[in-house]
């Protein structure tokens, strides 16, 4: 049996993403703000995750964000532990920002 053939709505976007170096831009920093989400992982604890999630990345910060402010105070004191996870991991040092940002 042959496969299926390919879903045409995404070669293209794959293709609108390698013409345009603003998209390819914008995925790189999606998926390296979701790297460094699982770089720190690990670190969270249980009772967090589910209010936790990687946010915006650019050239001054990464932004993780948070549900509700204790989730927010929690992270806060971690943020030494979670910057020395991501040097350790060989990410570069951009600082950490909390943001609350409940889901809709």
């Amino acid at each position: 049996m042959a496969p299926p053939p390919p879903d045409t709505r995404n070669l293209a976007l794959a293709r609108a993403l390698d013409r345009s170096e603003p998209l390819a831009g914008l995925l790189q920093r999606v998926q390296g703000s979701r790297q460094r989400f699982e770089a720190i992982r690990a670190l969270l604890p249980p009772a967090l995750l589910g209010s936790v999630r990687p946010g915006p990345l650019d050239e001054t910060a990464w932004s993780v964000l948070v549900g509700h402010a204790a989730a927010a105070a929690k992270l806060r004191q971690m943020l030494p532990e979670l910057q020395s996870a991501l040097a350790d991991a060989g990410w570069p040092q951009p600082p950490i920002k909390i943001k609350i940002s409940p889901r809709a």
